[in-house]
């Protein structure tokens, strides 16, 4: 039984009729592109097979009923009028935000039936909540025919996660899972959302990512990637600019000369700076038709994340020394940090040996076994039947 089939029967067997529709949204992995989407800077993430699937049917009674396959939990059931931000600190917070924030704009949503499944890993950095707010968003859209485009759904799902859930994530998660194509990176501007398709077929060309979930969860509401966020604010504030993204790349080191002392703002400021003009790089090379050169642009990017930004951890260290020991053409960690997941660029004959020697460079360290798996570049958002 295929994912739709699954969730229509789960929601027949619990709301006792067929929903009028199913939905499903991806997952993302970000190509290069990190902690510059809330400074209004270039992203590049692509959508993965694993997506957040719902059954919906729309009701007229202003309640919302939530329920999950992968949670232990009955159906949750809320009234709309009673959805306030930060009142929920359990999964329902990122359906029942998206709702919140499409009434909070004026949108007729009356209530609905909601069953949801996901195959998105959660906690390894591959944007589970943004997949499960964008299959939401994009089911009500259709049933209440708000005629709303994927980049204002994906504004609502992001304010949904800022406001409700309290989590200060920038919107290159929920564009991804909105818009992404398959078989392309999407090369995001997040100030203006303006989006070019970029192709990335590594197959055709002898090559394969690999997605290595450390099992190491991190949270996005704890504090340290809001510091991470405030400081850049900082930094921005104090060299006049509205947001780092205005800092051009040869104006860096006297930026950072002006920023005199502050030398974690000026950490901040040199990996923002510096990974948008990554960015920049990889969309040229793969343009080019130089896919393999990406690779040392990615190891760049991992170093700037782990020595000025500081989110990195010793298992996301780990696969990337080890994967480039183990003839990687490049490698990084990818997402918000603070443990999830590291992609490996690596020729598609040595994807066993470098899977072979992650793992067992993980048992050898007394680390949790990781989760490794190939990243196929897939569709974005869409309805299912």
């Amino acid at each position: 039984m295929g994912a739709e089939q699954q969730v229509r029967a789960g929601f027949v067997e619990l709301y006792g009729a067929e929903p009028e529709g199913v939905w499903a949204a991806p997952g993302r992995v970000n190509l290069i592109g990190e902690h510059t989407d809330y400074n209004d800077g270039f992203v590049m993430p692509f959508a993965l097979p694993h997506t957040a699937t719902a059954a919906v049917s729309r009701r007229t009674d202003g309640r919302l009923r939530l329920h999950s396959a992968d949670v232990e939990d009955g159906v949750a059931e809320l009234r709309l009028d009673d959805l306030a931000p930060e009142s929920d600190r359990a999964w329902t917070a990122y359906p029942a935000g998206v709702v919140w924030a499409l009434r909070e704009a004026g949108h007729p949503v009356t209530g609905a039936d909601i069953h949801l499944t996901s195959t998105v890993p959660s906690g390894a950095g591959l944007s589970s909540s943004a997949a499960l707010e964008v299959v939401v968003a994009l089911a009500l859209g259709d049933l209440f025919e708000l005629g709303l485009q994927r980049w204002q759904l994906a504004r609502l799902c992001q304010r949904a996660e800022n406001v409700y859930v309290g989590a200060p994530t920038g919107i290159m998660d929920q564009t991804a899972s909105a818009c992404c194509e398959a078989g392309h990176a999407l090369f995001l501007d997040t100030r203006d959302l303006s989006q070019k398709q970029i192709p990335f077929d590594l197959a055709a060309e002898g090559m394969r990512l690999l997605v290595v979930d450390t099992q190491v969860k991190h949270a996005h509401s704890d504090g340290e990637y809001g510091k991470r966020r405030a400081g850049c604010e900082k930094g921005a504030a104090l060299l006049g600019v509205d947001a780092l993204r205005d800092i051009p790349y040869a104006d860096l080191d006297a930026a950072l000369e002006r920023l005199g002392d502050e030398e974690e703002v000026r950490r901040l400021v040199r990996h923002v700076v510096t990974e948008d003009q990554r960015v920049e790089r990889v969309v040229s090379l793969l343009k080019s038709g130089e896919t393999r050169a990406i690779g040392p642009v990615l190891v760049e990017g991992h170093a700037s994340l782990r020595d000025d930004f500081r989110i990195s951890c010793p298992e996301l260290d780990l696969v990337v020394d080890t994967a480039l020991a183990g003839g990687a053409l490049g490698a990084r960690m990818t997402g918000g940090g603070f443990g999830g997941s590291a992609i490996v660029l690596t020729e598609a004959a040595d994807v066993d040996t470098i899977t072979k020697a992650v793992e067992e460079a993980f048992a050898a360290a007394g680390f949790t076994a990781p989760r490794v798996f190939e990243a196929v570049p897939s569709a974005g958002a869409r309805r299912l039947g």
